[in-house]
């Protein structure tokens, strides 16, 4: 089956700075404004190149997921993986990309698309575009593999990747073979972002929805074996998931919501969280991304306080 590739345009300075940062497990390849990007599903190669005259592809990484989010969010969310290496240094750089007034406090909603596995070729490794490259692109272009240039892309970066030791790669690539999804390794910041879009911005117990207040909570923390995974996620209010944490809430497998008796013993109050107790839990629409059962039985057992 074809798969998509993207080759993007990249910031100098956003190329500049992470490309010297080989401990960077994921990065915020972002757009300054909001716009809705539907071109790769997750699994798939996102290609960016330097701005032109050099129209060469320096490195990219594997897809795993896109939205529209506050600038500030992204920024708490991935810091220095924004490519950026301070919060006013971002906001700077998309305030010119926007060209607003530098002295503007708006918070600007920017489009984020998120790499898992970045990778930043070696300069003899750089890859001129495809000759259907126009230089009038000025964000990104798709490619399929389905065809004969798209084909021919694949098999360049397969060939470059498959000489490399790329950190992060949940999977070998092949240096020849069929194109195929590679399936993203989710960092945290990656997590973050995907739990709180599957919850549709909405605490899963009280609905809340004031973004600022919302944290994806690991069921089953990294710590202890857990992973990065949307499975294993649950968006919570910011105090929810501090208790979730402490072992003083659960969500159990039947996903209803419990609330301990420590809470009570131990502070003296707790009245708005029994409130709560027993309700069920709001989920995401897809199956294969609702809370995992053995997750939540591993919270009841080893973290709640019952």
């Amino acid at each position: 089956m074809p798969i998509n590739l993207v080759i993007a345009v990249t910031d100098d300075d956003w190329f500049e700075m992470l490309r010297h940062r080989p401990d960077i497990t994921e990065v915020n390849f972002w757009a300054p404004s909001a716009a809705n990007f539907r071109a790769l599903q997750p699994g798939e190669l996102f290609l960016f190149k330097l701005h032109a005259p050099r129209n060469v592809i320096v490195g990219g990484g594997i897809f795993a997921h896109a939205n529209a989010m506050p600038w500030s969010m992204a920024w708490s969310t991935f810091g220095e993986a924004n490519g950026a290496r301070s919060a006013q240094e971002m906001r700077t750089r998309i305030a010119r990309y926007r060209r607003a007034d530098p002295a503007d406090r708006t918070e600007f909603e920017i489009g984020c698309r998120i790499l898992s596995q970045p990778f930043f070729l070696d300069e003899r490794d750089w890859l001129v575009v495809p000759p259907s490259w126009a230089r009038n692109i000025v964000s990104f272009k798709t490619y399929s593999t389905g065809d004969a240039e798209g084909l021919a892309l694949w098999e360049a970066m397969q060939d470059r990747l498959a000489q490399r030791a790329v950190p992060g790669l949940a999977e070998p690539l092949p240096r020849f073979g069929e194109p195929h999804l590679i399936r993203p390794r989710l960092g945290q910041g990656a997590f973050r972002v995907l739990v709180t879009d599957l919850y549709q911005r909405r605490c899963a117990v009280t609905q809340e929805r004031t973004l600022p207040a919302l944290e994806a909570a690991h069921i089953r923390p990294y710590a202890e074996g857990g992973q990065h995974e949307a499975s294993n996620g649950l968006l919570l209010r910011r105090d929810l998931h501090s208790l979730f944490d402490a072992g003083y809430v659960t969500v159990t497998p039947d996903l209803r919501f419990e609330v301990s008796r420590r809470i009570r013993e131990e502070f003296d109050n707790g009245k708005h969280y029994y409130a709560l107790h027993g309700q069920q839990i709001a989920t995401p629409g897809d199956a294969r991304q609702r809370p995992d059962r053995a997750a939540l039985g591993w919270h009841n057992e080893n973290a709640y306080r019952g």
